[in-house]
């Protein structure tokens, strides 16, 4: 059977990457001062960021239901199956809109619950590539990668508590306590869900706290088996070249990689977050 695999901007995947690798790729939206804007359709980061520096109003939102059932159909013209992957439902309702739409399709489009974003997720786009290579069908592709999901970390650290207070995950007292006193909250996503991993004063520990972390993967849970470290990040790409150079003087034995945040994400995070995934890497 021929199976296509498709996923959003919050797998951090470009358009042209996405062309070349095979991949339909479906815009995440963002809300800007109550317009919206489609991630490398309609806004550029370099526009994205001048806006949050101004202090426009940002948040994101669902992809529109015939958005993605349109891009579902044009597919299925071409394939007996879709994988759809979108971000963790623990992070966002997509999945479940996802998968209660896809029940129309008759069996031909499978919703991934991945429990990943970003860096992982990217990875499990190309996993299920490698998978529809060697003959899987969609109803495979969808169990492993849903068993595998949870086989992954990512940490992320803020440079702001703005993005986190408007998001309800501090309060307005802990955040203006926070900026005072230079905490730097480390965040991580290990089973869908962002959870506190460390709180720090200053973004050298919290460097060294999310290196620490990595490493503790590396050698307990993840002990013995091939894996991958990419970096992630928001702002200039200097912030993201200097933190490719710390992880690979960290990790020599790895070749890391680094990808821009989506901007679905940086809209939580702000500008100059630092970010990083481990995951196992099965790809051939």
């Amino acid at each position: 059977m021929s199976v296509a695999v498709m996923t959003d901007t919050n797998s951090g995947l470009t358009p042209a990457q996405a062309k070349e690798l095979g991949v339909y790729l479906l815009p995440m939206p963002i809300l800007i001062d109550g317009n919206a804007y489609y991630e490398h359709q309609s806004i550029t980061p370099k526009e994205f960021y001048e806006k949050m520096r101004a202090k426009a109003d940002i948040s994101t939102t669902q992809p529109s239901p015939a958005d993605l059932m349109d891009l579902w159909e044009e597919i299925l013209k071409t394939h007996d199956e879709v994988v759809h992957i979108p971000m963790s439902s623990g992070l966002s309702g997509s999945h479940e809109t996802a998968a209660g739409f896809a029940r129309e399709f008759n069996g031909r489009v499978h919703v991934v619950d991945n429990h990943r974003i970003s860096v992982t997720m990217r990875q499990s786009v190309l996993e299920a590539l490698q998978m529809t290579k060697d003959g899987k069908t969609g109803a495979e592709i969808k169990a492993y990668l849903e068993k595998d999901g949870l086989e992954s970390s990512i940490y992320i650290a803020v440079n702001t508590l703005e993005y986190l207070k408007k998001g309800g995950r501090v309060t307005a007292a802990g955040a203006a306590i926070g900026t005072v006193l230079n905490i730097k909250p480390v965040l991580q996503i290990q089973g869908g869900k962002l959870d506190a991993y460390k709180k720090v004063r200053g973004m050298k520990a919290a460097i060294k706290a999310i290196i620490d972390g990595l490493k503790e993967d590396e050698t307990v849970r993840f002990k013995g088996q091939k894996l991958l470290i990419r970096a992630a990040y928001s702002g200039d790409d200097s912030v993201g070249e200097m933190w490719q150079a710390e992880l690979q003087k960290a990790f020599p034995d790895y070749k890391i990689e680094k990808d821009p945040l989506p901007l679905s994400i940086a809209c939580h995070t702000g500008a100059d977050a630092l970010g990083v995934g481990i995951m196992k890497d099965i790809i051939r």
